[in-house]
């Protein structure tokens, strides 16, 4: 279901990538973009969702792809760490984030510098899987909301839905038959414009990334015809329920 016809060149790893994963994500995926008018035509601007499964990355990727873009993700340093991996993510345009060290200044850099080129990047504000046990967003870190401060970029929502079917959270073993659907619910970009015109205080930053999140978890509401509750999760207040699994 590809939507439009990709804005750019693919590159070699691209040319590599698409080619094995697309079609078994065809093969082994059931998928419904709902809101997909709402990823811009043009210009950079981030897109930002919810992270539930380590293979909601690809379908993201799906979503992007059919959109018109490459996606560039922020990722976890040690997916780079490993000599071919890290020479393809870095061939694909990925960029290496190493979280609580100086190393992250160069990540956000990088991310600004490709919104600002016309690139989309992707962004899972919570940082790491849900480990809300009913799988709804988490209290999210500031990184969408000062790329998207600075660049004055959209930051677009999604909330989706189904990729943890595909691969539950910290397991290895996927679930590919029968066939998993995947949601994915784009909303409109969110409301920035007022911060935009503040000094770039930490109150500033918060109120953005409390703006991501909810707009985050109001799509999912719709997907899943469910509300969410009231007091986000925070890892900080209620720990990690994967920590044991993480560990194995």
């Amino acid at each position: 279901m590809t939507v439009r016809k990709l804005q750019e060149k693919r590159g070699w790893a691209f040319n590599i990538a698409v080619p094995i994963l697309k079609p078994t994500l065809l093969a082994t995926t059931r998928r419904e973009w709902i809101g997909g008018e709402n990823i811009p035509t043009s210009g950079g601007f981030i897109i930002a969702l919810n992270h539930i499964s380590h293979a909601d990355p690809l379908t993201a990727a799906h979503l992007v792809y059919d959109h018109g873009y490459k996606p560039r993700y922020l990722a976890k340093s040690g997916l780079f760490d490993n000599r071919a991996l890290g020479f393809f993510l870095r061939g694909a345009g990925q960029i290496p984030v190493r979280r609580e060290t100086k190393d992250a200044v160069g990540a956000y850099s990088a991310a600004v510098d490709a919104v600002r080129a016309g690139q989309c990047v992707v962004i899972y504000p919570e940082a790491t899987i849900t480990r809300d046990p009913d799988m709804w967003p988490m209290k999210g870190k500031s990184g969408a909301a000062r790329i998207a401060l600075e660049t004055s970029c959209p930051v677009i929502p999604v909330g989706q839905w189904g990729a943890h079917e595909i691969l539950p959270p910290y397991t290895k073993r996927p679930h590919v038959v029968p066939r998993r659907k995947v949601v994915m619910r784009v909303g409109p970009p969110v409301e920035l414009e007022d911060l935009r015109a503040r000094p770039r205080t930490g109150a500033v930053v918060n109120e953005a990334t409390a703006r991501i999140m909810a707009a985050i978890t109001h799509q999912l509401e719709l997907v899943r015809g469910e509300t969410a509750p009231a007091e986000r999760y925070d890892m900080a207040v209620h720990g990690d329920r994967f920590k044991k699994k993480k560990a194995e």
